[in-house]
């Protein structure tokens, strides 16, 4: 008896071997999430109806190339952003955010905007996608004066950029325009500018889960799960 219980010891995995193990299991996750994928949380409405608040998904940020932490060392992505995408980025205005929205405006293109319509390359663009709340009037912002620098025709004093009027801009090289579905309740590239190619995370693959976040019921994400969203790509 005591033989076998001497064996039984050793075929026991040591405390060194199961930290070891335990230690390979994380370093993988974090690669996994560094370098591949990364959970979402959608936590505004500025990409309704495509995205709501309350929305989980996974981002694929192997696609587009993703930052090592803590470095500017980028691992090469195996695609490039496309217009019409839903693509998670670092804004310029906030390097601590974490933001989403879809990709209308590529290097080289004219953007303009009149009277809510999108026109790229002078062709109005058909938006399915695209929600305009009524009781919203138009308005103007300082914020939007960096627009006058990437003017067709080059910078004018008397250029005034609304809301829903704006433009035509040109998109210079290495840089893209990002807009919200949400049109008149987002803040996107119309104020804060253009975004530049290293600060995509990653485009938007999956919907792993949805609650409605605004309910004033207690216990949403148990009582008010949004199972028609669970499984669904957006687009």
């Amino acid at each position: 008896m005591p033989k076998d219980k001497s064996r039984t010891r050793k075929r026991r995995p040591s405390w060194r071997r199961s930290l070891f193990r335990s230690a390979c299991l994380v370093f993988c996750l974090l690669t996994i999430r560094v370098v591949a994928l990364q959970a979402f949380t959608i936590t505004s409405g500025s990409m309704e109806p495509t995205l709501l608040a309350g929305d989980f998904v996974w981002v694929n940020k192997a696609a587009l190339g993703s930052r090592i932490p803590f470095t500017d060392i980028r691992i090469p992505g195996y695609s490039e952003p496309r217009r019409g995408e839903i693509l998670v980025f670092d804004p310029p205005h906030d390097d601590t955010l974490v933001v989403v929205k879809r990709l209308v405006g590529m290097p080289g293109d004219t953007l303009e905007m009149r009277g809510k319509a999108l026109y790229v390359n002078g062709l109005a663009q058909d938006e399915p996608y695209v929600l305009h709340r009524n009781d919203t009037p138009d308005f103007s912002a300082a914020a939007m004066g960096w627009q006058r620098d990437i003017l067709v025709g080059g910078p004018r004093n008397d250029y005034l950029a609304t809301r829903d009027t704006w433009g035509p801009l040109v998109i210079p090289e290495d840089h893209y325009f990002m807009l919200g579905d949400n049109r008149d309740n987002s803040i996107d590239s119309r104020t804060w500018g253009l975004l530049e190619r290293s600060r995509f995370e990653g485009r938007i693959i999956v919907r792993y889960f949805s609650y409605n976040r605004d309910s004033y019921q207690p216990f949403p994400f148990i009582r008010e799960i949004r199972w028609d969203r669970i499984g669904t790509r957006p687009r």
